[in-house]
């Protein structure tokens, strides 16, 4: 059962698209969901059956919960991907829009929401943290802290930023999750440090310690290499050094993305 009412994918085609992104230039692996996933279940007090990934791109995330034996799984995103580019069955993945309430009609386990939030403009923020709260009692977050390169990031934000905001919505967070993955090469550096556990716990909400904000060592160093890349490819461009079809094809690609969007 669809956690939203009177959805599928072919309907997903017609949807307006309010993010920027394109899920072919993400650097987000299958390997990185697979060994994390485990590290992850170890961190939730309650057994997980059910799952839906919010933000979830290709599916990496709902492949790493398949093979982890979770098999009723859902999958919502931003901006629909090619059947060709997805981890897991098309008909499980399905496009909404998050800037709105989204309809509900069941609620699962866990909801995951792994660096998503930073695609949405500031006034959402609450937002997306209240529709996480109506789909799961437990929440498994990340979104890129302030300065972490990417596309459409526009609200970068520490942890503790997030955890006031479940807070309001009865949820205690726990970044125990992250100082476990923290040595994982495999996972992406992304997750290793920003992620953590919201769990339903009216009583408790708000009473924890404040998540810190840090910046991993392998984090800081992608940031530096991306932004010297960048420099670099700028310098190419401004001295017309690179192949003539390149100008004339990406202004042509970035147009046609555009055009497909809206």
């Amino acid at each position: 059962m669809h956690p939203f009412a009177n959805s599928n994918r072919g309907d997903d085609e017609n949807r307006i698209i309010m993010i920027e992104y394109t899920h072919s230039q993400n650097t987000h692996t299958l390997a990185g969901p697979e060994a994390a996933f485990p590290v992850v279940l170890r961190h939730i007090r309650t057994p997980v059956r059910s799952l839906v990934d919010v933000g979830c791109g290709t599916g990496p995330w709902l492949r790493a919960a398949r093979l982890n034996g979770i098999d009723d799984i859902q999958g919502l995103d931003g901006v629909l991907a090619p059947d060709e580019e997805l981890a897991v069955s098309g008909d499980v993945i399905h496009v909404v829009d998050f800037t709105e309430p989204l309809p509900l009609a069941r609620r699962f386990d866990v909801a995951l929401c792994l660096e998503v939030a930073e695609h949405l403009e500031e006034q959402f923020a609450a937002r997306i943290v209240c529709t996480l709260a109506n789909l799961a009692n437990t929440v498994v977050f990340s979104a890129a802290c302030p300065g972490q390169p990417g596309q459409h990031h526009v609200n970068c934000q520490w942890p503790a930023y997030w955890q006031s905001l479940f807070n309001a919505h009865g949820f205690v967070c726990n970044d125990d999750v992250r100082w476990a993955l923290w040595d994982l090469a495999a996972v992406e550096p992304w997750y290793r440090q920003n992620m953590f556990v919201a769990t339903c716990d009216p009583a408790a909400a708000g009473k924890e310690d404040r998540m810190p904000s840090v910046l991993h060592p392998d984090m800081a160093l992608m940031s530096v290499m991306l932004r010297e890349h960048r420099e670099k490819q700028i310098r190419e461009i401004q001295a017309g050094s690179l192949p003539v079809w390149w100008y004339i094809l990406t202004p042509l690609k970035a147009i046609t993305a555009k055009i497909r969007r809206h």
